[in-house]
């Protein structure tokens, strides 16, 4: 839970704070860095799955180890994963990722021209661009804060993002214009701007340096001040490096068929019934049989 409150702030101070430096190249006139469509949504159906996968499924270790090592369970008690501390690094986190995610696309756009020597540098092209590589990073950092991966969690980013270039590709098409006519300003801007090497190169150097001082952040951290989850996950991972001990052959024993298992068992044997004599068959005399049975022949003088 703790996670999904730092990721939420996150985003949400990333995707505002934008407007913020654009305000100084707008006149503070109000105007929106993305367009109307893309603020709907944004919320509502690019970022709101994957987050909440995260603080569904995500786990550091699982139910065997933390039964073993119960000193995971003390920074939670202490407030160590969501504080002031861990909100103003939240801040701090997003005010460099919004400045990075309009000023990158704002110098690989200013002045810029497409292949065939038209103009690429206007308003809706910009904006395209800024919103996709916002997109991108926060895609990106979430699958860096998500420590155990399922299927729920790959099919709830990807398909966000395939979901946000669908809508894109659909809505910004030449093929739109019919229904939205002249109240929408980006019909075309997507074939126009995204079929362009150097977009994407911008796109990528945006993204890498949103991510690249996290990664080493936590590098570093996990290398020089280790908390005790990076403690023990290291012990888990080096317990599983080793190899396993090979497995005991199972002795056989002997055993008598003639033995009987009543004797283990719960409830009563025949023991009365065998010392009774009940279960043998009645004798018959000699002379109804003419043969003697083994008892009297063992009775029987110098019987050859």
């Amino acid at each position: 839970m703790c996670r999904f409150l730092r990721y939420f702030f996150y985003k949400n101070f990333t995707f505002t704070l934008v407007h913020f430096w654009y305000g100084f190249f707008c006149g503070f006139s109000a105007q929106t860095v993305y367009d109307e469509w893309y603020i709907t949504l944004y919320n509502l159906v690019y970022t709101s799955l994957p987050v909440l996968g995260m603080s569904l499924f995500d786990q550091d270790v699982n139910d065997r180890w933390s039964m073993e090592f119960p000193e995971l369970y003390e920074p939670g008690q202490l407030n160590r994963y969501f504080n002031i501390r861990e909100f103003v690094k939240c801040v701090i986190h997003g005010i460099y990722s919004s400045l990075v995610l309009f000023f990158v696309p704002f110098g690989a756009m200013y002045s810029s021209v497409r292949d065939d020597g038209r103009a690429i540098s206007d308003y809706q092209s910009f904006a395209l661009m800024a919103q996709t590589c916002l997109l991108l990073v926060v895609s990106v950092q979430i699958g860096l804060d998500t420590v155990y991966w399922t299927a729920v969690n790959q099919f709830f980013i990807w398909g966000s993002m395939a979901v946000y270039f669908a809508i894109t590709f659909t809505m910004y098409s030449d093929g739109m214009y019919l229904i939205f006519t002249a109240s929408f300003p980006f019909i075309g801007t997507a074939r126009n701007t995204l079929n362009q090497p150097g977009v994407w190169l911008a796109i990528f150097l945006t993204t890498v340096l949103c991510v690249l001082p996290v990664v080493a952040f936590r590098f570093l951290k996990a290398e020089l001040w280790p908390t005790a989850s990076d403690k023990i996950q290291k012990k888990i991972r080096e317990a599983k490096k080793r190899p396993l001990p090979p497995p005991r052959k199972a002795r056989l024993r002997r055993t008598s068929s003639r033995r009987s298992g009543y004797a283990f068992s719960h409830q009563q044997g025949y023991g009365d019934l065998i010392t009774s004599g009940r279960n043998f068959r009645p004798k018959i005399p000699f002379h109804q049989t003419g043969k003697f049975s083994p008892n009297e022949k063992s009775r029987q003088p110098n019987w050859k």
